[in-house]
């Protein structure tokens, strides 16, 4: 009887979003769990997935879970996450977070390149928009191979805030965005429905329309809250994205995808809805948008235009 390959999924950084990807991954037996983090760090890594191995028996979950500090662990990767890089503090905005980050991201996607080059790429270091620009010219992957998390959050917690608002479930509301990861994404309240009940026949807009700012601003808030940088609902959204890819389900996703003209924009990795699958992002799914969200998209893609000029200006060999 011949057996069925496992999806193997590495995540680089045994952080609190990294861990919790692992955590997720492990609990749906995506695969086997490779968390890889700095030799400084390699004892948090092996502790950590130590602790979640022994969930398997409680759980019922069977997966080979490794933490390390050696890239060749992950060779032969079908998904690599990347969560490594400084978290945002109180008063620091995602852009903040450019300089170090880009160093950070540019060394690890040279070793995905080095010893998984066959992988898909998911970053989700932040600022997002300007990571997943750094692990394409770093890893030299095709644009289908790089992709980054952020819609899936942000649409996340804008179902959320509908759901409470309506005091239906969660489930039954679908929601997009479009744009970049940060303050000018761009909700879209037409298409967004309970149960296909458009949520416009349901709230007023100043309900809506506030909704759609707390969405926008949902990482501040917790980073306000705590300290720190959320990590289950980041992990979350990770992770339903590893799970399309891995069992290849052609679920639309909102990623920060390759744009080749699509939406009128060339050259940049901006949040839309992306088909993934095995190939990583099958296709992206455009459609028509109204003057006004077109003029609020042009915008939201100015911004991350302007933030990977600041990486080509920082580091030339990325550009």
């Amino acid at each position: 009887m011949s057996q069925t390959r496992r999806a193997k999924i590495s995540i680089i950084g045994a952080g609190n979003v990294g861990a919790t990807c692992a955590h997720w991954a492990a609990s749906k037996e995506l695969g086997d769990i490779v968390v890889l983090d700095i030799p400084d760090k390699e004892g948090v890594a092996k502790g950590k997935m130590l602790d979640l191995a022994c969930c398997g028996p409680i759980e019922r979950f069977d997966s080979n879970i490794t933490g390390t500090s050696d890239y060749k662990d992950i060779a032969g990767s079908d998904v690599v996450v990347v969560t490594a890089g400084l978290p945002r503090k109180p008063g620091m905005s995602r852009d903040d977070l450019i300089q170090t980050n880009v160093k950070i991201v540019k060394s690890v996607s040279e070793n995905i390149r080095e010893y998984a080059p066959d992988s898909v790429v998911i970053i989700v270091s932040n600022p997002l928009d300007a990571m997943v620009y750094t692990a394409w010219k770093a890893t030299g992957f095709p644009t289908n191979r790089i992709l980054g998390q952020a819609g899936a959050l942000d649409v996340a917690r804008f179902r959320t805030f509908i759901a409470w608002e309506i005091g239906c479930s969660v489930e039954d509301v679908t929601a997009l965005l479009l744009g970049g990861h940060g303050d000018d994404m761009v909700p879209l309240p037409r298409c967004t429905s309970v149960h296909g009940v458009p949520v416009t026949d349901l709230l007023s807009k100043e309900t809506i329309d506030a909704c759609v700012e707390r969405a926008k601003k949902g990482g501040g808030e917790v980073v306000q809250l705590m300290g720190t940088s959320a990590w289950y609902a980041p992990a979350s959204g990770t992770i339903q994205m590893v799970e399309a890819i891995v069992k290849d389900k052609k679920r639309v996703i909102p990623s920060a995808a390759y744009l080749d003209g699509e939406f009128g924009r060339k050259g940049l990795f901006v949040g839309v809805p992306a088909m993934l699958g095995a190939g990583g992002v099958e296709k992206i799914v455009e459609f028509k948008l109204t003057d006004e969200e077109q003029a609020l998209f042009n915008a939201s893609a100015d911004h991350v235009e302007e933030l990977v000029g600041v990486v080509k200006k920082m580091f030339p060999e990325l550009a």
